[in-house]
């Protein structure tokens, strides 16, 4: 089977910054792992959005599957406690391929 190619968007790499270097590890380790299996035990579907969800720890990264294209898109990556909130005030989250 050929692997997933994976995507990040700009914005993520700000979302990256933010994160302490300890758990930043764990996320990165965590997106490699799509690249064999987008769908994971645990992924969910976020709802009214063609968008999934795994968690890491605290943090949740959001990203999008293109089968058809054998590619991931990471849009979102944030504390669980805020990152749905950060997602409805982001105006281009409906936009992957930024």
């Amino acid at each position: 089977m050929v692997g997933y190619k994976i995507y990040f968007r700009q914005s993520v790499l700000k979302d990256l910054a933010k994160i302490p270097k300890q758990e930043l590890q764990r996320i990165v380790k965590r997106i490699e792992t799509l690249a064999a299996d987008p769908r994971p035990r645990g992924c969910e579907k976020i709802s009214g959005k063609d968008r999934f969800r795994i968690r890491q720890g605290s943090y949740r990264i959001i990203y999008s599957i293109q089968d058809d294209e054998l590619t991931i898109w990471v849009v979102k990556i944030g504390h669980r406690r805020d990152i749905y909130r950060k997602l409805e005030k982001d105006k281009s989250y409906g936009n992957v391929h930024e």
